[in-house]
């Protein structure tokens, strides 16, 4: 059985549960990171050199990184849908993965530790404003592009790609700030709150 190894309380180990969740995956999960399960012991940097969450094993193959974890399961059951086969599609869906992972991702995480994780490495105010400014403008971004797409980032069906950035758009609402008006990113975050899945690794009280 596949198995998932992260405290379920991460951001990235959610994308994993919630792409298991639409894949109807069965699977045992471990929390690593969370009480005596630490990540930097020797048996955990043997999975992961890097000592983060989630790492997958099954047998003796492994895998880490989070959306190289959902871009495999996908592909591993044939989900073309979730992972289209055509290579126009499947680049749109992965464009938006990698900017997810990088763009979004480096825009909140100042605001977001500050304001949500209390961290004092992210207590300056003016850090924390322009990381504010910043994840505003990139979901700006987004609000755009579903204005244009229709009902998910890349049309009428859900992908790996609103997988992803619907854990990013919670995590936007849950923040406490001064947000501007997106109606389009509104009405996804109302859709995809819809799918058992999201509600269950997405909108599920964690931030």
């Amino acid at each position: 059985m596949l198995q998932i190894l992260g405290r379920p309380a991460s951001i990235n180990v959610r994308k994993v549960l919630w792409t298991c969740a639409e894949l109807s995956l069965p699977h045992e999960l471990t929390p690593w990171g969370q009480g005596d399960l630490a990540l930097d012991s020797a048996a955990f940097r043997t999975l992961n050199p890097n000592g983060l969450v989630p790492v997958i094993r099954e047998g003796d193959f492994v895998l880490w990184e989070s959306n190289a974890i959902c871009r495999y399961l996908a592909a591993r059951e044939g989900a073309t849908t979730l992972l289209p086969a055509e290579p126009h599609r499947r680049a749109k869906v992965e464009q938006w993965m990698d900017w997810q992972a990088t763009e979004l991702n480096n825009a909140w995480r100042s605001a977001f530790m500050g304001l949500v994780r209390r961290s004092p490495a992210h207590a300056d105010p003016s850090v924390i404003e322009a990381s504010i400014r910043a994840w505003n403008r990139h979901m700006a971004v987004l609000d755009d592009a579903l204005h244009a797409s229709g009902a998910f980032v890349c049309g009428e069906a859900l992908t790996l790609a609103d997988i992803v950035l619907g854990l990013s758009t919670h995590r936007w609402y849950s923040t406490p700030f001064e947000k501007p008006d997106l109606p389009a990113v509104a009405r996804y975050y109302d859709t995809l709150s819809q799918r058992p899945g999201f509600r269950a690794h997405g909108r599920n009280g964690l931030p």
